[in-house]
């Protein structure tokens, strides 16, 4: 099956409501959990499920999100016929750029057909997660259905924000709606409902002939409100239930939408419980990344004598806590904490530094910022929000570069 199959990663959405984050990245290459990349969950699901031919479509501030794939993951061998490939918009049925998500695999087909794969997986590049693809693409080829849909359970108030669906005994799908306004709830447990994870297996020949309707039909091109809804009672649609102990990934059920600020901060946050829902530590699935070549992290005492004081933190490569406080923070590559700076609840991008006696909470602060001496964020709302974007939590983001005002 892995050999028949080629993955496509959507990677092109703009993600607007991760802005200020996304104001110079692609959604999927914005840092999370202190090394990572949005991406990397996908891809090292790719790595690890023995797929071997991946393409990437960009579009939007690809710029950084190319330059993560070639430092990061040129990791494959193209003389035996292996890629991690990006396709960014070229224009080769039209003039227009990616208009939806089958928009961009039909713009794309010649490379899909060119590779005489028998199965398409058509993934996300911006949710956060574990999963064996192979065991689902063994799932698809033993059902015979013309494609299957990645599924998990959520509460029936969550899905109204998914594509919806409802199965029979067999699990095969009935009915599917693009987040309906009032989703079906799962029978005998009517506080939940099967949603879409935006990860879908395709016969190929089934995919190339429903692309083609669609491109010329009068639709938005995009998988979950036209293709998949129009195959539903005309092609056989199979669900697969996610974290089942099928596979060789641990099966902790962890699947997270980062698409919004508060919901990428809590997913951040999920890392630095006691028993994380996502397990970063299974030795035969890492998660892999690009890093940089910094030292180790360490503390050192600051001016005051003060020792430096963590508790519950994540500190990658280069920090250096120089007699300052954090608690409950993830700090990314090269980022410096004076003395007595108190740094709480919040993420420090990479090159961040927290001048002596600064106060932060529930921040998170982009790359190459200067937090200065005395600052306090997070604790006066109305006059953050004057300055920075605060969340619907009240989650303060300083963008990337931000200069602060002197004095």
């Amino acid at each position: 099956m892995r050999e028949k199959t080629i993955s496509i990663i959507l990677a092109g959405g703009i993600g607007s409501r991760l802005h200020p984050l996304t104001a110079e990245r692609a959604k999927p290459a914005v840092p999370f959990g202190g090394r990572y990349r949005i991406i990397d969950f996908t891809l090292s699901n790719c790595l690890h499920s023995g797929l071997r031919r991946v393409l990437v479509l960009t579009q939007y501030k690809s710029h950084l999100l190319q330059k993560h794939l070639r430092d990061g993951w040129s990791i494959y061998n193209s003389e035996l016929g292996e890629y991690i490939t990006p396709v960014p918009p070229q224009m080769r049925t039209g003039e227009s750029w990616y208009s939806g998500t089958a928009d961009a695999i039909y713009q794309n087909l010649y490379l899909l057909e060119r590779s005489g794969a028998e199965y398409a997986l058509i993934l996300s590049g911006d949710h956060v997660y574990r999963m064996d693809y192979d065991a689902m693409l063994q799932r698809h080829r033993d059902s015979g259905a013309a494609l299957t849909i990645a599924c998990l359970t959520v509460g029936l108030e969550e899905a109204s924000s998914f594509g919806a669906m409802t199965v029979n005994e067999d699990d095969q799908i009935v009915s599917f709606q693009e987040k309906p306004e009032n989703p079906q709830s799962i029978p005998g447990d009517s506080g939940h409902a099967l949603a879409s994870m935006g990860v879908y297996v395709f016969s190929m020949d089934r995919l190339v002939d429903l692309l083609h309707q669609d491109h010329g039909s009068d639709s938005t091109h995009d998988f979950g409100k036209d293709i998949l809804p129009s195959m539903v009672g005309t092609h056989r649609v199979n669900a697969y239930r996610f974290g089942g102990e099928s596979g060789r990934v641990t099966a902790d059920r962890y699947w997270r939408d980062v698409g919004t600020i508060d919901a990428y901060y809590e997913a951040n946050m999920d890392l630095l419980h006691p028993l994380p829902a996502i397990d970063l530590y299974q030795g035969d699935w890492p998660i892999r990344t690009y890093e940089g070549q910094h030292p180790p992290a360490r503390t050192v005492p600051g001016r005051s004598g003060r020792e430096a004081e963590i508790v519950n933190c994540m500190l990658a490569s280069g920090t250096l806590i120089v007699g300052g406080t954090l608690r409950h923070a993830i700090l990314f590559p090269n980022v410096r904490v004076e003395d007595g700076a108190v740094v709480e609840n919040s993420l420090l991008f990479e090159d961040v530094t927290v001048g002596e006696g600064a106060q932060l909470q529930r921040c998170i602060v982009d790359k190459h910022v200067s937090i200065p001496p005395g600052e306090r964020i997070g604790f006066d709302l109305a006059r953050d929000a004057e300055r920075f974007t605060v969340s619907d939590r009240g989650i303060v983001v300083i963008p990337k570069g931000y200069r602060f005002a002197a004095g």
